[in-house]
């Protein structure tokens, strides 16, 4: 279990005491290499950065990437392993409004699933170059997917507390 407050639990947070037993296990698929080793130097949005990171398959699984050379982009969903899992209510920091855990995008959830959508720059054995991450150096993979936009977008999507605070 990681401890929340190095993970720094701000004024208005809420946690919760968490399950005494996990529901299902996964397997790691492999590891994100990034220029970031600190959470302060991540950025706050996958689309924030040009940063060509490294997706490094583990070998059992390389057979799986037949054909992905294909995509343009992929879905990448991840595992913030250093995130706390107790959180329901936050108060993101650029922000400064207190949201529920489930209306945000941050890594701190009860199941810390990450997802990004990345431009794949090429494929050279187990490895992928891509660009589009927002995660620590060394961040589990939970799995890869093709990216559709005939489905994966929905261009009039709307999270409404963030339309107001931009508005």
């Amino acid at each position: 279990m990681n401890d929340t407050n190095s993970f720094g639990v701000r004024s208005g947070e809420k946690t919760v005491e968490l399950p005494a037993d996990f529901d299902a296990g996964v397997y790691f698929l492999g590891r994100i290499r990034t220029p970031w080793k600190e959470r302060k130097d991540c950025p706050k949005n996958a689309r924030e950065s040009d940063a060509v990171c490294t997706v490094e398959l583990d070998p059992r699984w390389a057979d799986g990437l037949k054909d992905v050379e294909t995509c343009s982009h992929l879905v990448l969903l991840y595992w913030m392993d250093k995130a706390p899992r107790n959180l329901v209510l936050q108060v993101p920091g650029h922000y400064g409004d207190q949201h529920g855990t489930f209306s945000l995008r941050s890594p701190a959830r009860p199941n810390p699933i990450a997802m990004s959508v990345v431009k794949l720059l090429r494929v050279e054995d187990n490895k992928l170059s891509v660009v589009g991450l927002d995660c620590l150096d060394g961040t589990p993979l939970l799995d890869i997917k093709p990216y559709f936009a005939s489905t994966d977008s929905v261009p009039d999507a709307v999270v409404g507390w963030h339309k107001r605070k931009r508005g």
